[in-house]
């Protein structure tokens, strides 16, 4: 894995044309589609095996596009069959200090997975801290370093082979629209 030697702002791509990533690199194998415009984000497998299974993310955000990609891509095959892959998930104005705690954790690995895709794209990567207003200081200190503790094993590891294969999508994609 090779990280971007350049930065550019994310608004240089648009989150359709990750979409048309995803497409071309999963939709043949996994009959998924990555799609834009949700008020918030959610995956929803198939209600029968005629139907797409779909990955909606924040509006045409690509930040969130990328971030629910990282979650299917480390989603094993039987949470793939579950809504939301079967995790809990409480609003943020409603989680108590022990739930915003298992929230880091869980969350940590799949922001490092967003953080190896916006470098194969050459972007700047930024966490994304749900619920601001439920951390203290050494909480966002802590969280930015355990998705760094993350990233850094994936880096060392190497990554789960579909998310290997649309980052390798992604920084040939990048290489072809610098």
């Amino acid at each position: 894995m090779q990280c971007g030697q350049r930065f550019v702002f994310m608004s240089e791509y648009s989150a359709s044309q990750i979409e048309a990533i995803f497409h071309h690199c999963f939709y043949q194998s996994f009959q998924t589609v990555l799609v834009g415009g949700a008020l918030e984000p959610l995956y929803q497998p198939s209600a029968k095996t005629s139907d797409d299974h779909q990955i909606f993310y924040r509006e045409d955000f690509l930040q969130s596009a990328l971030h629910e990609v990282a979650h299917w891509c480390l989603a094993g095959e039987a949470r793939r069959q579950q809504v939301d892959y079967g995790y809990w998930y409480v609003p943020e104005s409603q989680r108590a200090p022990d739930m915003q705690q298992t929230f880091i954790q869980v969350e940590a690995k799949p922001q490092a997975l967003e953080r190896c895709f916006t470098e194969a794209l050459g972007c700047k990567f930024r966490p994304s801290f749900d619920n601001i207003d439920g951390y203290d200081s050494a909480q966002l200190i802590e969280f930015e370093s355990l998705i760094n503790k993350k990233y850094i094993a994936l880096k060392q590891d190497g990554l789960p082979p579909r998310a290997l294969r649309f980052f390798n999508a992604l920084a040939a994609f990048a290489n072809e629209n610098p």
